[in-house]
């Protein structure tokens, strides 16, 4: 059976995925937090568009390589909304101990 997330543990998985390792590229981010771009860009983007993450686009050759960090804006938020908003409404047990390691 697979687990549905809530988008808002959604973007507190990619912050926390953030946060633990400074900087990611596209790819890694997305494998980690178990996320397809297709579904998941506008999470992304909306993440951006907020100040919460930032998004850089690096070129070399031929070829861009997207990385994504986590902003100050974003840290606060996830200590000020999201950990309270999980801690009220937590998510399946199971899963929500295997995130614990990542609280801020």
């Amino acid at each position: 059976m697979s687990q549905h997330r809530d988008r808002i543990y959604i973007r507190k998985d990619i912050i926390l995925k953030l946060r633990e390792f400074g900087e990611l590229n596209q790819t890694n981010l997305l494998s980690y937090c178990g996320l397809n771009l297709g579904k998941h860009r506008d999470i992304l983007d909306s993440l951006e568009e907020n100040g919460l993450i930032k998004k850089t686009r690096i070129q070399w050759k031929s070829k861009i390589t997207v990385k994504y960090s986590i902003t100050n804006k974003g840290r606060r938020f996830c200590k000020i909304i999201l950990e309270p908003y999980e801690n009220m409404f937590p998510r399946d047990k199971k899963y929500a101990n295997s995130m614990s390691e990542y609280v801020i």
